[in-house]
């Protein structure tokens, strides 16, 4: 069973021109190191996946795992992105708020066809 990427490692941010702009971004509020549960609810992908996500300055890691991530959280953690591991790529979609939750959905296309949701939960 192939696993559905890491679906939350989704917030790299383009950095802001000023401090001022800096202080409202994005990667001062939601970086950190987050656990992702990745839920399938249709296709061959596994049933549930969690993940560790670090996020540094904006930019996303799925921490032990190389995959290309492109895509953007918005300061007010509207969340859009994709994630290939070069035999599938993921788009997804969702919010992540300042509380330290988040919530979204995916869907995988290439090897897999596949879709479902996600959930975040910042853990420092």
């Amino acid at each position: 069973m192939i696993r559905p990427l890491a679906l939350l490692a989704l917030a790299s941010c383009a950095a802001p021109a000023d401090a001022s702009e800096r202080r409202a971004s994005a990667s001062d509020r939601f970086d950190g190191t987050w656990t992702v549960v990745i839920l399938t609810e249709a296709g061959t992908c596994d049933r549930a996946t969690r993940y560790p996500v670090r996020i540094e300055g904006g930019q996303a890691r799925i921490v032990g795992t190389p995959v290309a991530i492109e895509g953007r959280v918005t300061a007010d953690g509207a969340v859009a992105g994709s994630i290939s591991n070069g035999l599938a790529t993921a788009r997804i979609l969702g919010r992540l708020a300042r509380r330290g939750v988040g919530r979204g959905t995916w869907i995988a296309t290439g090897a897999l066809d596949c879709r479902g949701r996600w959930t975040a939960e910042r853990r420092g």
